[in-house]
């Protein structure tokens, strides 16, 4: 049965559709841990020394060197204060609330002029490119 060639495109169209499910980006992952870490003004020995793993190991995470394992994603996220989800948030792919928790972070120490002079920043800004038609390449390099 596999010998026709529409079960066997077939086959190859769900494996391929299990790999893209599954596929986990090391690099962003990476990338929000020191995002996060850095954030917190933590440096990698400290929080090296928080999760009782080697600064080159976190390193090597940040960097997308070697992939966490998901004792190592839970110790730092624990010694980060965030949660698992707060960690992946930044992580998701066409996610429109990918971003709140990042500008949430951000803006938790704002006074509340702050955040109304925030919020209108960003209001002019997306009023400014929508109105010029200006998009934005996309570019998973952080995200």
């Amino acid at each position: 049965m596999d010998n026709l060639p529409c079960v066997r495109k077939r086959k190859q169209e769900v494996q391929s559709m299990n790999q893209t499910q599954t596929s986990v980006n090391h690099r962003q992952i990476g990338y929000r841990i020191k995002e996060v870490r850095e954030l917190n003004h933590i440096s990698q020995a400290q929080l090296a020394e928080m999760t009782d793993l080697s600064v080159s190991y976190i390193s090597h995470i940040e960097n997308a060197k070697r992939k966490a394992s998901l004792e190592s994603i839970i110790r730092i996220v624990n010694a980060l204060g965030i949660t698992v989800d707060e960690l992946l948030a930044g992580v998701q792919m066409n996610n429109p609330a990918a971003y709140q928790t990042d500008i949430d972070m951000l803006m938790e120490g704002c006074s509340e002029n702050e955040k109304r002079f925030i919020y209108e920043l960003i209001k002019a800004s997306l009023e400014t490119m929508h109105k010029n038609g200006w998009e934005l390449a996309s570019s998973d390099r952080h995200r």
